[in-house]
């Protein structure tokens, strides 16, 4: 009965180590899988992404920044915008730390990210009628990517002054106009 037993039993082990040879080939393939697919996420840019701006009623002294996705991959919308208020800015506009995402924005081709612009506040100083904005992407280190695309602002011209801050890139215009 032993001999039996045995053999059993080296029956059950390789069948054991066989299953289990198998769940560590469909890990590894399933982390190969996902892996190749966040290599094909690229970062937004001017390049592959169309930048608008328009005017919004409510809230006051606020515009809307839209980026689609216009390439054939997804693409991160890293951080928020660097903007440039006119064509004589010395400095980009500061972002509103506390619109940080919980993640980063991913754009599926076709999909749109938002950004809030607040132009001016009476607890700003100086400003200036400004007649286009300039929009750096930022990359995964959140430095500015290679090209900046200029906007024309409505209305022949938004006025800017001290006060004016950029949300981070939100997936809806709504939280960009939150805050």
């Amino acid at each position: 009965m032993r001999i039996v037993t045995r053999s059993a039993s080296r029956a059950t082990a390789s069948c054991v180590v066989a299953a289990l040879a198998l769940v560590g080939v469909q890990a590894a393939a399933q982390t190969a899988s996902a892996a190749t697919k966040a290599a094909s996420v690229v970062t937004c840019t001017a390049a592959n992404t169309k930048v608008t701006v328009t005017e919004v009623s409510r809230p006051i002294n606020h515009l809307l920044l839209k980026a689609t996705n216009t390439g054939t991959k997804p693409c991160y919308a890293y951080n928020a915008p660097f903007l440039r208020a006119g064509a004589d800015a010395q400095a980009p506009l500061a972002w509103a730390d506390e619109t940080t995402p919980q993640a980063v924005v991913t754009l599926e081709p076709g999909q749109s990210a938002y950004a809030g612009i607040l132009t001016s506040s009476p607890e700003g100083e100086g400003g200036a009628k400004e007649t286009t904005l300039g929009v750096v992407f930022t990359n995964r280190s959140g430095g500015a990517t290679a090209e900046e695309k200029t906007l024309n602002l409505p209305h022949g011209g938004v006025f800017f002054n001290s006060a004016a801050v950029v949300t981070y890139w939100q997936d809806n215009a709504q939280d960009a106009l939150a805050w």
